[in-house]
């Protein structure tokens, strides 16, 4: 009786803590102007040679509420540059989805804003984040963290052309002397950017070191920011991500590098989320059948050729932790033949389904 007595208390304990959290999981939809994305939305970060629409046809079909392109160039844009114009491909299966801009010249933006509003996207999202060289060094991404005013005009001058919500990317400032993300969020927000998402590091971390997501989550509770804001940085798990949501409060979260080669991370999330359990990890059979649909993806709209070499750069991800997988990756990244392709993966099926060898995935 005394053990049973026990069991039941430790039961209801946990009981009573499970429902704690799942009420203070308990949210009001998040929208984006007019844009419905449920109580805690999870976007796919716009990632150059990364999010183009075969990539996020996959993150689509595994949970991602919302979408943005690659960042395309400004000038490139209104200079009818294919390299950024075909960028601007955008399908109906992948609403709602940003057309993300960037570049340093007030004007050349707002022309590019008027040309990436009639490709009929869901929103426009300005990149003030983005810390590369080739970026930042040219005034453009990041660079606009040194000079607010100039941030703040430019994006003042998006909102007026667009006719659709606008949407800001950036971190948290330009070095640790200028985290000035509170007041940069309530600038931005008081000339009519509709949600902010936030990488918790500054430009001179680069992707170094963990981020913080300290001042994200001041923005977020500052009484005088109505917006949805979405952290981003380092989300690369379901206990991370419903970590970052009941300790920051944030709307919803941005999640980059961890989708590639992972795109079920978006599912994976909501359910643990929602029960506090984990989905079982993809089978051998998910990760060939999500591997040929990105594939064929990436030679409808490439073409054969450059859909082939464009998709190399992802077997190694989506077959990461694999023991004994050198001999197939060399295969698959070096054959110009879609059927020695299908072949390849349809031997790595086999090869690592249950029964035949032990796969211990990372």
């Amino acid at each position: 009786m005394r053990k049973n007595r026990r069991l039941n208390d430790r039961l209801g304990i946990f009981s009573a803590l499970f429902i704690e959290i799942v009420q203070l999981q308990t949210i009001a939809m998040v929208k984006i102007g007019n844009i419905e994305l449920g109580e805690f939305p999870l976007l796919l970060a716009p990632m150059e040679d990364v999010s183009d629409p075969p990539f996020r046809y996959v993150c689509k079909q595994n949970g991602a509420d919302l979408m943005y392109t690659e960042f395309i160039s400004s000038e490139g844009l209104i200079r009818d540059a294919v390299k950024s114009t075909i960028k601007l491909d955008i399908f109906e299966y992948e609403r709602p989805i940003g057309i993300q801009l960037f570049g340093s010249d007030i004007d050349s933006m707002r022309e590019a804003a008027i040309i990436a509003d009639q490709a009929n996207p869901d929103l426009i999202d300005i990149n003030y984040g983005c810390p590369v060289k080739a970026v930042a060094c040219k005034g453009a991404g990041a660079a606009l963290l040194q000079d607010i005013p100039k941030m703040v005009a430019m994006t003042a001058e998006i909102v007026k052309v667009a006719n659709r919500p606008v949407t800001v990317k950036t971190r948290l400032g330009w070095d640790d002397s200028t985290k000035n993300i509170v007041d940069v969020a309530e600038r931005l927000q008081d000339i009519g950017i509709a949600a902010l998402s936030i990488h918790g590091r500054t430009r001179s971390q680069m992707y170094k070191g963990p981020a913080d997501w300290t001042l994200i989550g001041e923005v977020k509770n500052n009484p005088r920011i109505k917006i949805p804001i979405f952290g981003n940085g380092d989300v690369d798990s379901p206990e991370v991500a419903l970590t970052m949501k009941n300790r920051y409060g944030v709307d919803g979260i941005m999640i980059g590098r961890a989708t590639i080669g992972h795109p079920w991370i978006f599912n994976e999330i909501k359910h643990f989320v929602k029960t506090g359990t984990h989905l079982a990890p993809p089978t051998i059979d998910q990760r060939i059948e999500v591997c040929k649909t990105h594939l064929d993806f990436s030679i409808r709209w490439k073409g054969n050729f450059t859909g082939i070499v464009e998709m190399r750069r992802h077997y190694a991800n989506y077959f990461k932790g694999f023991d004994h997988f050198k001999e197939y990756r060399m295969r698959l990244v070096t054959s110009n033949s879609y059927d020695e392709i299908i072949s390849t993966l349809e031997e790595v099926r086999i090869r690592y389904s249950e029964g035949n060898e032990v796969v211990t995935p990372a």
